[in-house]
């Protein structure tokens, strides 16, 4: 038994890991494609700041994931081994060909697909999941109209200011939005990994009669998606910083603060929002503040379509990840 809890600990910390590989597109697109920061720099800055998340920020979100999408009472080690086996693929896959998806909807549509296979419709909570599906199409809608809203503010304050005056100032602001959208990022997404470790705890005894995230987990699972981040996907990076739209650092800080303010409001909430859907949607509002064309819509477009289909395929690859896993447990040793 405790060596299957460390194969899913070991595991869980492997996908955080992978999340802040396809994420560092989230934290540094902005800040890269403004050139405000080299990409190394960039995601060393992004890094550091996904590990100081780790202190004052609760784990609401980690709750959430704990005992909001699943029945707690279904739940073994050989379930959330199949779902981050899903999650995991489906992140793979998604950032070899630089597809800039929601990981938290991996790992939600992961936990979901294995549960369904071993215990039927029964085992999810809807009203999670429901808040969980909500939030794909709230997320970018709100980080889009936030950041309309604050660029327009902030360009009329800078009106009457020369060109190379307000670059040179919002160059120095977007190492402090984008500080803050890390911030955001590593409180959000981290969680994520703290809850399903806790859950894997609690079910094998591990932490009493209470559901609690012990502070180890919570240390851990910062390092690793800080350590994904400073190695992070370059091809998503690409996507969502050069190809989405073009930006100047007015742009970026407004976009990373618009994130950043979702990103901590939905935490609190415990609401395990898509970072990327948020930071695409800010982007795109600030795109959209030049002229509608500004953004390649045709790009928005297949991501959007990438977020749509991730929970279902994520929940596929799980509920095939947990009949395999099954079928080894019955062959005979010896």
């Amino acid at each position: 038994m405790l060596e299957l809890v460390i194969v899913v600990v070991v595991v869980a910390l492997i996908f955080d890991f992978l999340n802040g590989m396809n994420d560092a597109a989230n934290s540094i697109a902005t800040i890269v494609s403004t050139r405000v920061l080299s990409p190394r720099w960039a995601v060393l800055w992004a890094a550091f700041f996904n590990f100081a998340a780790a202190f004052g920020f609760g784990v609401h979100v980690a709750n959430t994931i704990g005992k909001g999408i699943v029945d707690v009472l279904v739940v073994d080690e050989y379930m959330i081994l199949a779902g981050l086996s899903g999650a995991i693929l489906w992140t793979h896959f998604c950032t070899r060909f630089g597809v800039p998806i929601s990981v938290s909807h991996a790992l939600i549509g992961g936990l979901a697909g294995s549960a369904l296979i071993k215990a039927g419709p029964g085992a999810l909570v809807i009203p999670g999941i429901t808040k969980v599906t909500l939030f794909i199409f709230v997320a970018p809608i709100l980080g889009m109209l936030v950041s309309f809203v604050l660029i327009t503010i902030v360009l009329w304050m800078v009106r009457k200011s020369s060109p190379d005056r307000v670059d040179k100032l919002f160059r120095l602001g977007q190492l402090v939005s984008s500080a803050a959208f890390s911030l955001g990022h590593g409180t959000n997404d981290a969680q994520k990994t703290m809850g399903i470790i806790a859950l894997t705890l609690y079910t094998a005894g591990y932490l009493g009669d209470t559901f609690y995230v012990p502070f180890w987990v919570i240390i851990s699972a910062h390092i690793a998606i800080g350590l994904g981040t400073y190695f992070g996907g370059w091809r998503v990076v690409r996507t969502m910083g050069m190809k989405l739209t073009a930006l100047k650092p007015i742009g970026g800080f407004c976009a990373e603060t618009a994130s950043a303010v979702m990103l901590f409001g939905t935490a609190m909430a415990g609401i395990p929002v898509s970072t990327t859907h948020t930071i695409a949607g800010a982007i795109m509002g600030v795109g959209a503040t030049r002229r509608l064309s500004a953004v390649r819509w045709g790009i928005a477009g297949r991501i959007i379509v990438a977020w749509l289909i991730t929970i279902p395929a994520a929940a596929f690859v799980a509920g095939i990840s947990y009949y395999v896993i099954e079928l080894v447990r019955r062959i005979p040793l010896g």
